[in-house]
């Protein structure tokens, strides 16, 4: 037995990169503003159900998804894949609008995603402050 846990400890190991805080920090806090963007999108869009479980963002194989959301008589989710570094914005009805993933900031992020939903025939205005984090500087 303790022969087999070593092995699963190993390959654990071999498993998970190195994310030293220091060295991830910024993109991090970033990326958190980013997806309390599309967080905020979904919950503005989404039926209320008990302690918000409409809301969050669900792990896939490439990163997170909002999961199917409805708009009007039509249904859109959001993804995020941290593989090819693109955020994609995909209608039931095949449209599909893609972000890069890149070095721009919170609000250049936010009015590119505004903008991708506008095209796509989204309107969704969201409280542009975000949550739970000492900085509140509007998105």
């Amino acid at each position: 037995m303790a022969k087999i846990n070593q092995i699963h400890t190993a390959s654990q190991q071999d498993i998970w990169p190195s994310l030293p805080w220091e060295t991830w920090q910024d993109t991090c806090s970033t990326l958190h503003l980013w997806t309390q963007i599309v967080g905020k999108i979904r919950l503005k869009l989404t039926p209320k159900i008990n302690h918000c479980w409409e809301v969050p963002l669900y792990v896939t194989a490439t990163g997170l998804t909002t999961s199917p959301i409805t708009y009007k008589s039509n249904i859109f989710q959001i993804d995020f894949d941290f593989l090819a570094h693109k955020m994609q914005i995909i209608k039931d009805s095949g449209e599909i609008r893609s972000l890069e993933l890149r070095p721009v900031s919170v609000a250049e992020f936010y009015g590119e995603t505004m903008n991708a939903l506008h095209s796509l025939g989204i309107e969704v205005n969201i409280w542009t402050t975000p949550v739970e984090i000492p900085d509140l500087t509007p998105f």
